[in-house]
This record gives structure tokens, C-alpha cells and sequence, in this order.
């Protein structure tokens, strides 16, 4: 027991030294935590609360067009500008280029008069269907002149669909009331009452968004709760270039050999180094913790949620811990050099986390990728974490994920151990 105190007080002194390690285990996955969800949370500000500046630019002077326009500020999620008539796509673009806006919507010429001959077309038809007499005098409709939408290359695929869908709803309504203004008139030969149309369209069935979770809760999970267990991870298992590096130190410098010399045994200073390194992964979850719940209110940003099983969550972050500590071990041991080690340690750990989700969602991810992501211990830990702080699970809810840690966790410390047998270091 003294001695592994001794050496537990020997990789403290080690690693209060290291700098460079410390910042990379505390200080970068902390900015990292503030920056990208500030950045993930603006980016839901913007789709939910703030506006999307829109230029539009509308050349035809009919009804149908002005009711398109009025739909689409009515959406409720563009700041729209209206341009005059005369503004050419590419006066347009060069607005755009300004940034003044992200998206533009040009309505071309004769779009109400089109619109007008399709839904007269449409009407016909629907009552041919019904057995009644349609009017077939007047021009024959002929497909419309598509209305255009112009954007900006940095806006991202998944948001242009989103704005392409809100741009197909609204011509669909003002398409819908001009056939159900062309279909009353054949009937009745009257205009269809402004009262009953809007009953008509406006009728919608209402969509009651619920969260699912286990324990019943109807919290909505924020930008904090996805990305506070996502870097706490992410900071644990950087200790590679602290850890690794002090590993193959010791084995450059001799050290190695000079304790088979002394009456003791390096899987003593392997234990000290597991224990003082399990300690600092504990501290980096409490302290990115901490962060989210106290001092991310106090910058703008939703605060952190703790789960309900307090118990549960200490030992996931336990687990994770020792499973980071497990891989930087066996980075350590099986490296050259330290150069080696924080190469190799430090990519590595960006790819984990990639193919694990914490880059790219892993439900967004190619069916190709589904047995690698699998292969990463990120994965089964940001699995873990999301089974308690996103669906409010509780430890046994998360079994199916610790499980696969553990043996990832028991397949690394061997791994780590043949490796020094076969260098005859234990």
C-alpha cells in the first residue's frame, strides 16, 4: 500500500507538470464545450426564433402572386425584403453576395394568370369526375413558369430543404384557393364567400410535438444537453497525450528497468497511473458539469439538466473514465516515441469520435458505417450519457451500453499487458 501511494504522489507531481497535458485535458475540451454548443444553440435560434432574411422579388401584379407573398411572410420564418419589379437575377445575386440575405424568391411574370388557367384546368377535370358540365372554352393551361430560389453556397443542404419545403407549402395553399375559387364559381356561378374559404383552408389538424422519454417527462432537450456529455468524453479520453506520453518516457529514460532492479513491480506503477488518471476524468466531468449548469445561464445558453439517477451517471462517467485511461495506456505502451504517442493518440481519438457520433450524429450516417461505429468506445460511452441526461433512463436502462465498454475496457488493458510482457517490462 505504500507503495502505491508513493507512486500515486510521484505521477501527481509528474502530471501538475505537465502544461501542456493539462490544457489539453481541462482548458480545450472546455472552449470546446462553450463554443460548439453557443454555436449549435444559435443555429437553433435561428430556426426557431429568429428570421432568415429573404429577398423577394415579385413581377407579376395579379391576385395569385400577392397572395403567395403574403403566405410567405405569414410562415413566420423570413425576414422578408421585397425588391421591385425591375431587379434582375443577377442584381440579385450581387445583393446576396453582400450577405444582405442568404435566400431570394423571384415570381415570375404571369404567375396569377397561369395560376388562374391550371386551377380552371384542375376544376374542369374534378367536375368531368363528378358527372357535371364543364366549361372547355378559353386558352388551355400550359405548365407554369416555375418560381425561382436563389441561395447562398454556405447555406447547408438539410436547411435549404427545410426553406424549399416552406416555399412548396405556400404556392400549394394559394394553388388550393384558386381551385376552390375556380370549382365554387362553376358550380354556383358566384364568388366563393371569403368566410367559407377561410374555413375551408384553414381547417388544419394541429401536431403536438412530445419528447420520448423513460421517465415520462415531457422536457425538451436543448443544444447543452447534446453537447456537455458529447465533449466531457471527448476531454476524458485526451488524457492520451498526457498519459501515453508519460509511458513511453519512462520507458525511454529507463525507468523500466531500473524498477525490475528495486523490490517492487511496474503493474504497481501501472495501477498509480490508472488510479491518478481515473481521478482526473473525474474531475474533468465535474468540472464540464459544473460548467453547463452554472455558468452557461449566465452567458445566454440553456443550462445543464442533470439526469435523475445521480448514482447511475457517476458510474457511467466511471466506467468511460477507465475506459479512456485503458486506451491511453495502450497508445503508451505500444508507441516509439512521444511523438508517436500524441500523434497517434490524438488522431485516433478525432476518429473515434467521429465514426462514434460525436462529430456526425450516428443516425445520420451511411448503413455502411453501422457495424464500424460499433468498434469505437466513444460510441457505446456517448450512448450511455445520452440514455440518461436525453431519455431520462436510469442505470439499468443503460446496461446494453455499459456492457460493450467493459469488454472494450478489458480487451484494451490486456492488450496492454501483453505488450509489456512481450517487451519484458513486467
Amino acid at each position: 500500500m505504500y507503495k502505491l501511494r508513493a507512486t500515486i504522489l510521484k505521477d501527481l507531481l509528474i502530471l501538475t507538470r505537465d502544461k501542456i497535458g493539462l490544457l489539453s485535458m481541462f482548458v480545450m475540451p472546455i472552449v470546446l464545450a462553450v463554443v460548439i454548443t453557443a454555436l449549435q444553440n444559435s443555429t437553433f435560434e435561428l430556426v426557431n426564433d429568429n428570421k432568415v432574411p429573404l429577398l423577394l422579388c415579385n413581377k407579376d401584379t395579379g391576385e395569385a402572386s400577392r397572395q403567395l407573398v403574403t403566405a410567405i411572410e405569414k410562415v413566420g420564418i423570413f425576414n422578408v425584403k421585397q425588391l421591385i419589379a425591375g431587379k434582375s437575377e443577377k442584381e440579385i445575386s450581387e445583393r446576396m453576395h453582400k450577405k444582405d440575405a442568404l435566400i431570394a424568391i423571384i415570381i415570375p411574370n404571369n404567375f396569377s394568370a397561369e395560376m388562374v388557367l391550371k386551377a380552371k384546368d384542375i376544376s374542369g377535370k374534378a367536375l368531368t369526375e363528378f358527372g357535371m358540365q364543364a366549361d372547355t372554352t378559353g386558352p388551355v393551361a400550359q405548365p407554369m413558369e416555375p418560381v425561382t430560389l436563389l441561395y447562398h453556397p454556405v447555406l447547408q443542404e438539410s436547411f435549404r430543404q427545410s426553406i424549399k419545403g416552406a416555399l412548396r407549402s405556400t404556392i400549394q395553399l394559394v394553388e388550393s384557393k384558386q381551385v376552390l375559387k375556380s370549382l365554387y364559381f362553376s358550380i354556383n356561378e358566384k364568388q366563393l364567400p371569403e368566410q367559407l374559404e377561410n374555413d375551408i383552408l384553414n381547417n388544419q389538424t394541429g401536431i403536438l410535438e412530445i419528447p420520448i422519454s423513460r421517465d415520462g417527462s415531457r422536457k425538451i432537450p436543448n443544444a447543452t444537453q447534446h453537447n456537455i456529455p458529447a465533449w466531457t468524453i471527448f476531454a476524458m479520453f485526451f488524457i492520451v497525450i498526457s498519459l501515453g506520453s508519460s509511458i513511453v518516457k519512462e520507458k525511454l529514460n529507463g525507468s523500466f528497468v531500473r524498477l525490475k532492479t528495486l523490490p517492487t513491480n511496474y503493474l504497481v506503477a501501472l495501477l498509480s497511473k490508472q488510479l491518478t488518471y481515473l481521478l482526473v476524468t473525474l474531475i474533468q466531468a465535474a468540472l464540464i458539469f459544473a460548467i453547463g449548469i452554472w455558468l452557461f445561464p449566465l452567458m445566454g445558453l440553456p443550462g445543464l439538466n442533470l439526469p435523475q439517477d445521480i448514482a447511475g451517471l457517476f458510474l457511467v462517467t466511471l466506467i468511460c473514465g477507465w475506459c479512456a485511461v485503458s486506451f491511453a495506456i495502450c497508445i503508451g505502451v505500444f508507441a516509439q516515441t512521444q511523438e508517436q504517442a500524441n500523434g497517434i493518440g490524438a488522431v485516433s481519438i478525432v476518429l473515434l469520435a467521429a465514426i462514434g457520433g460525436l462529430l456526425v450524429p450516428s443516425f445520420a450516417m451511411p448503413d455502411s458505417f453501422k457495424t464500424i461505429i460499433k468498434l469505437s468506445p466513444l460510441h457505446w460511452c456517448l450512448e450511455a450519457f445520452y440514455g440518461l441526461f436525453l431519455e431520462g433512463g436510469k442505470l439499468k436502462d443503460i446496461l446494453i451500453n455499459i456492457l460493450p465498454l467493459f469488454a472494450i475496457t478489458a480487451f484494451l488493458q490486456l492488450a496492454a499487458f501483453a505488450g509489456l510482457k512481450r517487451k519484458h517490462l513486467v
